[in-house]
């Protein structure tokens, strides 16, 4: 544990580890991760990273039905690497550069072969000043759209 601020993300990977026992067709989790993705994405996109690329498509047809759109960050090996430790198995941080992508990649590390993605929604949570009419200043409810319409897909 080298960031106890990154605690989320320890929650977050012990729900992924359970979730296998079930067999799912799909896992989809969503949360405030990281502020690397607001410096990347701002408020205007979710950052999407996973280890099912259907899954992924799926989430990007129904982002931008919705209006809730997702934009799919690179979850390649070097990033997962960088979550390697020299005294435990995994770190929890792996340093300011590519900040949201580690993150997804630390969560990776639990998914095993479940298909498995992860929305981080730090950028899309809470606006300040309102981009869409039905929004308010404050929580958005960000992902209550798109999710509906990942299941109205998955109904069909």
């Amino acid at each position: 544990m080298l960031n106890t601020d990154a605690e989320g993300r320890i929650v977050l990977a012990d729900g992924l580890h359970y979730a296998q026992r079930y067999e799912p067709t799909a896992v989809v989790d969503l949360a405030t991760l990281t502020g690397a993705v607001m410096v990347a994405l701002g408020p205007h996109a979710i950052g999407m990273m996973g280890t099912s690329q259907e899954l992924a498509d799926r989430l990007s047809e129904a982002g931008e039905t919705s209006a809730e759109r997702v934009w799919q960050l690179p979850l390649w090996d070097e990033y997962r690497d960088a979550m390697k430790s020299e005294i435990a198995d995994l770190k929890n941080t792996g340093g300011r550069f590519g900040g949201a992508i580690t993150a997804g990649g630390f969560l990776a590390a639990f998914a095993g072969e479940m298909p498995w993605v992860h929305l981080d929604i730090a950028g899309t949570a809470w606006v300040e000043r309102p981009a869409k009419p039905y929004q308010s200043r404050g929580a958005t409810g960000v992902g209550v759209r798109l999710l509906t319409e990942l299941l109205r897909g998955y109904l069909q």
